[in-house]
């Protein structure tokens, strides 16, 4: 082998970003075991970050806009609120509008049916005013899009941890770092720069739960994923666009905690670790190419990062987007309405007495239970009627990459196997986009532990090989046609 190339693109493409920390005193709580409502404070600002991409040639294909949000968990009438203002300021087709978010567990739920709960009276000027935002943020970003180069690379971090821990004392799973586990540490990376090399952005692709904090936090917070941002943004300039991997079974080592400080160390892990990786990036345009010997004490090998033929078609102009949509079957013992809402009473009951004999810990847990039948109720309301869930995913083949955006929250072997299969190419898999419906999607060897995932999920045991599957067999023909159109040129 005499050249080593790097995967890359050539595109169009503009970032921007803009501050959407909500008010302190809106309703915060996330967390079960909670005890407070409101967001007494701020640890980082919450925020928004917008790319626009669009095809080398205008004629190869439409643009695509990447919004990643620093939220938990929207509505899904929220993310269409959001795709439909930026396509009225801007255009661009609702379908090529991708939001996604980051699942910070500090941003508090953001969810108009908590209008009624303390500090909920400053959700829906909030929301309103977010989609109104992000379409004037799409506006501003389309007016400074120019030719760009994508560098893409990969690190290795080992913040995520296996989290699906069997409690020996209570014989029964429980949602925490398990030391025993295994811990997908792929850190994808892109650099986006413009014609000059000058950093636009930087993509960073991770799969672990930004829950480091949790009940004990009253801030509003990013988790670990400020930080991070901070620690690679001082280094590399311009702004770091973070896309959540599938990481329905992992999150951070430490974590479920009220201390900033862990959080902050927790994102400079992730932040260090992709300059790490950054650092061995190629200029953009090139590849590396074996020089010849030079004589010196003995024969040394050099090499050289030599640009790229232009005359020769290459595979980092391809452009392909499309939606596909899979439909999977709910699950049969699916919880009913009802059912639930006659659980949700009996723990409200048992809360009102804890309440009365002042017994704290009874509080908390009465109020965890009922939270969990509250969030039970809101799933059960959102899911699509009928007997399957129709989930529909974005691909994209930008350049030498694959990209994937899927709702839901997925287990890393759904980003695992993916990367195996298509090994040549860098996949970037990002979760939580355009919904959060169905929740999690688990692998069938899960069911019938009473694994956290499991017991919440909506789908049946099998759909996420079966996502597995057909999103393997939709991207083996799209690289096949990729390639046969690259012989054409």
């Amino acid at each position: 082998m005499q050249v080593v190339k790097t995967p890359q693109a050539r595109c169009r493409a503009a970032i921007a970003r803009c501050d959407i920390t909500p008010p302190v005193g809106i309703y915060h709580r996330m967390w079960g075991a909670a005890l407070h409502d409101r967001a007494t404070g701020v640890h980082r600002p919450l925020e928004a970050t917008l790319l626009w991409l669009e095809p080398r040639v205008p004629e190869a294909g439409e643009a695509q806009i990447i919004l990643a949000l620093d939220h938990c968990i929207l509505d899904a009438q929220e993310l269409q609120r959001i795709r439909q203002s930026i396509q009225d300021r801007t255009q661009v087709a609702y379908e090529n509008i991708l939001v996604t978010l980051s699942h910070t567990h500090g941003s508090g739920w953001m969810s108009r049916t908590r209008s009624d709960l303390p500090g909920g009276e400053l959700l829906e000027p909030y929301l309103d005013g977010l989609a109104e935002r992000m379409g004037l943020l799409a506006q501003e970003v389309q007016c400074r899009v120019a030719p760009a180069f994508i560098v893409y690379g990969t690190g290795r971090c080992h913040l995520a941890t296996h989290r699906d821990y069997f409690d020996e004392q209570r014989k029964r799973f429980v949602c925490g770092f398990n030391p025993d586990g295994c811990a997908d540490d792929t850190l994808l990376l892109a650099r986006v720069s413009d014609a000059a090399g000058t950093t636009l952005a930087t993509i960073v692709n991770y799969a672990c739960h930004p829950t480091t904090l949790a009940w004990d936090n009253t801030l509003i917070s990013p988790d670990w994923v400020g930080a991070m941002r901070e620690v690679i943004e001082q280094t590399e300039g311009g702004h770091c666009l973070f896309l959540q991997g599938a990481s329905g079974d992992l999150g951070p080592r430490e974590g479920f905690v009220g201390d900033m400080a862990i959080a902050d160390r927790n994102g400079r892990q992730v932040g260090h670790a992709a300059l790490s990786a950054l650092a061995t990036f190629p200029p953009p345009g090139t590849e590396y190419r074996y020089a010849g010997a030079v004589i010196s004490g003995t024969a040394i090998g050099t090499w050289r990062h030599e640009p790229l033929d232009e005359e020769v078609p290459h595979g980092m102009d391809h452009w392909h987007w499309e939606q596909l949509v899979v439909d999977l079957p709910y699950r049969l013992d699916l919880p009913t309405l009802e059912q639930t809402t006659s659980e949700r009473d009996h723990w409200l009951a048992e809360e009102s007495q804890a309440r009365a004999e002042t017994d704290e810990l009874r509080v908390r847990d009465c109020r965890a239970q009922v939270e969990q039948r509250t969030r039970q109720l809101t799933r059960l309301n959102n899911l699509v009627p009928g007997r399957s869930y129709p989930l529909t995913l974005r691909l994209g083949i930008l350049g030498e990459a694959i990209w994937v955006f899927v709702p839901g929250e997925l287990y890393q072997i759904f980003q695992l196997t993916l990367r195996e299969r298509f090994a040549t190419h860098p996949v970037y898999v990002t979760t939580l986009t355009n919904d959060w419906q169905p929740g999690y999607i688990p692998p069938a060897s899960t069911y019938g532990y009473e694994i956290y995932q499991e017991v919440i999920a909506a789908t049946s045991p099998g759909c996420l090989e079966s996502l597995i599957e057909t999103i393997s067999r939709r991207l083996t023909v799209l690289l096949k046609q990729a390639q046969a159109w690259q012989a054409l040129q």
